[in-house]
């Protein structure tokens, strides 16, 4: 509890104070392009992953804000990255910014806390920050970013609630720079395989998805377990997945929700923070969803989705990888390669070239996701069928 209070406090004084490998798309640039990077994304004759290949365009500079664990992977990813590079470092701990600097090669003045960071708008050594702190935070840093005109990449959810989310959108805008959020599913390439393969019409009318997201959690005293910064519980960390998987799945946009809450130890998730929801979506086509958000179950990372021609199932389906999956026509082959690296090349494509992967990473995107949040948390509450 000690360690969470002395992050709160960190917290309170600052708030005064890619390619899409194997099925290169339209709207993803140009596809000998990325042939060319990722040297054919079925991968040498010896069965190696390619290496990729040279930049071919800016490097995108990036600050990391929020030195934890998801941090940690991301910025190992962004060793292997040839469009995005660290060259910031943002964060309440000193010794993780001089750690982290000398792994890191960030010098000390490009290092900041949580109270000083507006001054990167001083720093041209720094395009963007990517916001990886609590769920809480979020918002508040996203627009001193934006304020101080920087691209904002931030960790999703990208809020606690819809309305945060559009306050970033809206501050975006005002500033003139990009607000992207960390949907790095949508650059994996099994993933991009199933999307357009849908898109393609090669799964008929699309009639049911089931997703499963959800772990054990462990350490009662983590963030994530406290309303303030993790804004709920399950559903803000690991139901997200479904949410936006059934979206990008199914092709089309939710027009109703129903959930359903099970707590079965309110003592460890106390109020506001959700241990499991069961909720469903209904879809203008007629289209069902049915998903469970969950922190007390292990094993469950699942997608499957029938169509009238055909199916897919994916397990696990949005972890960390590989993912593994099949379609009526056999299994998924493409390749992995470590989905922070091609979110981070993506998204420098994105901000430097203009382009746009098969989904889209927008804060729009995110505010979509937020709105169904906010009417599963509201089907909860009251009982209810929520219209979106």
């Amino acid at each position: 509890m000690g360690t969470r209070r002395k992050f709160i406090e960190k917290i309170a004084v600052s708030a005064v104070g890619l390619p899409l490998l194997g099925y290169p798309t339209k709207t993803f640039g140009n596809p000998e392009r990325f042939l060319n990077d990722y040297k054919s994304f079925r991968g040498h004759p010896d069965g190696r992953i390619p290496a990729l290949g040279e930049p071919q365009g800016p490097i995108l500079k990036v600050a990391l804000m929020g030195l934890g664990s998801y941090a940690s992977r991301v910025a190992k990813a962004m060793q292997d990255c040839k469009r995005a590079k660290i060259t910031g470092l943002i964060s309440g701990t000193p010794s993780k910014l001089k750690d982290w600097g000398a792994k890191y090669d960030v010098p000390e003045k490009h290092r900041y806390n949580y109270g000083n960071f507006d001054a990167i708008q001083d720093n041209p050594e720094i395009d963007a920050v990517y916001v990886i702190t609590p769920n809480g935070l979020h918002a508040d840093q996203s627009i001193r970013v934006a304020k101080a005109g920087k691209h904002v990449i931030c960790e999703k959810p990208m809020g606690v609630n819809a309305e945060e989310g559009q306050a970033m959108v809206d501050a975006c805008k005002a500033a003139g720079v990009q607000l992207l959020i960390g949907y790095r599913m949508h650059f994996e390439p099994k993933t991009v395989h199933v999307i357009q393969m849908r898109k393609d019409g090669e799964f008929g009318k699309t009639k049911f998805f089931q997703g499963q997201s959800g772990f054990r959690i462990g350490d009662p005293n983590q963030w994530r377990l406290d309303k303030e910064l993790a804004g709920g519980g399950a559903m803000m960390d690991i139901g997200i997945y479904s949410i936006n998987g059934a979206r990008y799945m199914l092709g089309e946009e939710p027009v109703w929700v129903t959930a359903q809450e099970t707590k079965t130890d309110p003592e460890k998730f106390g109020k506001g923070v959700d241990e499991t929801i069961q909720f469903q979506m209904g879809f203008p086509s007629g289209a069902v969803a049915n998903c469970l958000s969950t922190y007390n179950m292990s094993n469950l990372d699942r997608f499957f989705m029938t169509g009238s021609d055909g199916f897919v199932e994916m397990q696990p389906s949005t972890g960390y990888g590989p993912i593994e999956g099949r379609t009526h026509k056999g299994p998924l082959t493409q390749p992995h390669i470590t989905h922070q690296t091609l979110q981070m090349d993506g998204m420098a494509r994105i901000i430097y070239d203009g382009e746009q992967p098969i989904v889209p990473v927008d804060g729009e995107e995110g505010v979509k996701d937020m709105k169904i949040i906010d009417a599963i948390y509201k089907a909860v509450e009251t009982g209810d069928k929520i219209t979106l």
